[in-house]
């Protein structure tokens, strides 16, 4: 199946038309209200129009993944209770990476339900801290967020479960530190499908860093290039990016939630975000020489 995959623009990508002073020119287009919808099985969008935000559901309680923005707090309750969930039967909230366009909401829908915050090592520092840590690649862009409470570490966890559900944990640093990749089976019947939420694997920075080599994250190509792997061989039937213009979700549904979503299905998407991924990459290598 063919489907025209819509990359950002740089200034919509670096979290970033952020600056250090809060500032963000992109905010009010990212939080534009999104009607949510199914995606499959279990599986639904209660993200904002510009943002991602997927609710894994389950009798025993569900699993959410990011908050978007600090703003987007009321409108992602407000999507979990018009599918006709309710937010305080959310268990766990998990976190693609600690920028304030990902994680600004989470504190926020963390004492709203009174779930549990679960994130990578790295993450999770950012999330007690409200603020991503000197070596992350956009650091002189990012205004701090409200910090969650309670942060559990993944540590050498593989996955996170709430009854029935099984996230499993697929690093992939590179974007930030600390980024994370998400995975699941979600089932209709007897066919079940694989499931990933993609963290991002955009190579931008302020204006001081280089992925070619930078004291502040000297791992950041090697991770950059191994999580580039990882959506290469993980498997993957349905792709919802951080980002989720960057995997063409708006061209399946639109702002009322209407489309096909028989079309979300689409088994080569792992590996074209990874070829996306790795252009823009070895794009910025070449532009710091």
């Amino acid at each position: 199946m063919q489907r025209i995959w819509f990359p950002l623009l740089a200034s919509l990508a670096i979290g970033g038309t952020a600056s250090a002073q809060g500032e963000c020119a992109q905010c009010k287009v990212w939080n534009e209200d999104q009607a949510p919808f199914q995606i499959y099985g279990n599986t639904y969008y209660v993200g904002t129009h510009g943002l991602s935000s997927v609710l894994v559901t389950s009798p025993q309680g569900h699993i959410l993944i990011d908050g978007a923005l600090p703003e987007s707090a009321p409108l992602i309750q407000q999507h979990i209770e018009k599918l006709g969930f309710r937010l305080s039967d959310v268990k766990v909230i998990l976190n693609s990476h600690v920028h304030f366009d990902h994680a600004g909401g989470i504190a926020e829908l963390q004492k709203r339900s009174g779930a549990k915050v679960v994130a990578s090592d790295i993450a999770a520092k950012a999330l007690s801290n409200g603020k991503s840590s000197e070596d992350d690649p956009q650091f002189a862009l990012l205004p701090p967020f409200t910090p969650s409470k309670d942060v559990a570490a993944l540590g050498a966890q593989k996955s996170v479960s709430v009854g029935p559900l099984t996230l499993n944990v697929v690093h992939t640093p590179g974007h930030t530190p600390g980024g994370t990749t998400w995975t699941w089976k979600s089932c209709e019947g007897e066919r079940c499908l694989n499931m990933v939420y993609g963290d991002s694997l955009n190579a931008i920075s302020d204006k001081t860093f280089k992925y070619s080599g930078d004291a502040r994250y000297p791992q950041a190509s090697a991770n950059m290039r191994a999580s580039i792997a990882a959506f290469e061989s993980m498997p993957c039937d349905i792709l919802v990016a951080a980002h989720p213009e960057f995997t063409g979700l708006w061209s399946v549904f639109d702002q009322q939630g209407k489309g096909d979503r028989t079309k979300l299905v689409d088994a080569t998407a792992c590996k074209r975000y990874a070829a996306g991924g790795k252009t823009r990459f070895e794009q910025r290598l070449q532009s710091e020489k």
